[in-house]
C-alpha cells in the first residue's frame, strides 16, 4: 500500500508535490543472521572535552566517579597541566544534562576549556558486521576502557567531496586498503581503534572521528604515519586533526 500524499496544513495536497513513496530508514544494519539482516536503533555517542590549567587530576577524577558518568580521564601528553575528558552515552542528552552539571561545577569550573579540541561522534555500521551490537556498543567501550591500552590518540577527519563521486566499488577498494592496515595493527596487538561518524555534529563539519589506543605511544604514531601512504589519506582527505594525545588516568565504567 502506498504511503499517504504529503499534505500541508488545511489538508489539501501541496501543488507540485509527489506522493511520499518511501520513508527514510535510519537504523544501523549488519550482516544477515538466521536469514535476515541484523538491525539496531542503538548507538554509542562519544564526546572528548579538553582542558588546561589542571594541577590536580585526582580531583577531576573524583568528580567524574561521584557523578557515575561513563568516562575516561586522560592526562594530556602535550600539556603538563592539560586533561581530556572522554564521555560515553547511548543517550546524548547525558552530555547536556548530567555531564553539564558536573563540568560546570568544581573542579572543572576553575579549569580553562579548549573548545578547539572538542570532538564528538557516534558509532555506526557498514552493513557487514557479523555481530551488530558488539560493533556498536560493546567493542568501542572495551577499547576505551581496556587497562592494557592506556595510550590514546583522538582526531577528526573530513574527506574531499570527490570521494563521494567515485563508483561504489572504487570506494570500497580504497576503504579496504585503509581498513586492512588498521586490522593488521590490531592483529599484531600494536593498536586498536574506535571508529565514529560525526556528520552534522562537529563544529568544523568533519565527517569521522577516530580514536586509536595502544599499550605504548609509538605504535599509534607509526600507524598514523603508515596511513599517510594509503589512497584515502594521500588523495581523498581534505582535513585531518587536531590531534589529542593522552594517557589514561582513570575510568568510570557503566
Amino acid at each position: 500500500m502506498n504511503a499517504p500524499t504529503a499534505q500541508p496544513a488545511g489538508g489539501r495536497p501541496a501543488h507540485g508535490y509527489a506522493a511520499v513513496t518511501e520513508l527514510p530508514d535510519i537504523k544501523e544494519y549488519g550482516a544477515a543472521k538466521d536469514g535476515a539482516p541484523q538491525s539496531s536503533e542503538k548507538r554509542l555517542f562519544f564526546e572528548l572535552l579538553v582542558y588546561t590549567g589542571c594541577s590536580d587530576p585526582a580531583a577531576a577524577s573524583s568528580a567524574l566517579k561521584a557523578a557515575g558518568l561513563e568516562s575516561v580521564l586522560y592526562l594530556d601528553a602535550t600539556d603538563p597541566r592539560g586533561i581530556g575528558v572522554l564521555l560515553l552515552a547511548e543517550d546524548p542528552s547525558v552530555f547536556v544534562g548530567q555531564a553539564r552539571a558536573v563540568l560546570c561545577a568544581e573542579p572543572f569550573r576553575s579549569l580553562t576549556p579548549r573548545p578547539e579540541m572538542t570532538m564528538i561522534g557516534r558509532t555506526y555500521s557498514t552493513g557487514f558486521e557479523q555481530d551488530l551490537e558488539e560493533w556498536l556498543l560493546r567493542k568501542p567501550r572495551r577499547n576505551a576502557f581496556n587497562p592494557e591500552l592506556p595510550w590514546a590518540v583522538w582526531y577528526p577527519l573530513r574527506r574531499k567531496p570527490e570521494f563521494e563521486l567515485l563508483e561504489k566499488d572504487e570506494q570500497r577498494k580504497i576503504l579496504f586498503e585503509h581498513a586492512k592496515l588498521g586490522m593488521g595493527y590490531g592483529a599484531a596487538g600494536f593498536a586498536h581503534d574506535i571508529r565514529l561518524a560525526c556528520h552534522g555534529l562537529d563544529r568544523n563539519d568533519n565527517e569521522f572521528l577516530l580514536g586509536l589506543v595502544s599499550s605504548q605511544l609509538y605504535p599509534l604514531s607509526r600507524l598514523v604515519q603508515d596511513m599517510r601512504k594509503t589512497q584515502q589519506t594521500s588523495k581523498y582527505i581534505q582535513s585531518l586533526g587536531p590531534f589529542f594525545v593522552g594517557k589514561v588516568h582513570s575510568t568510570v565504567q557503566r
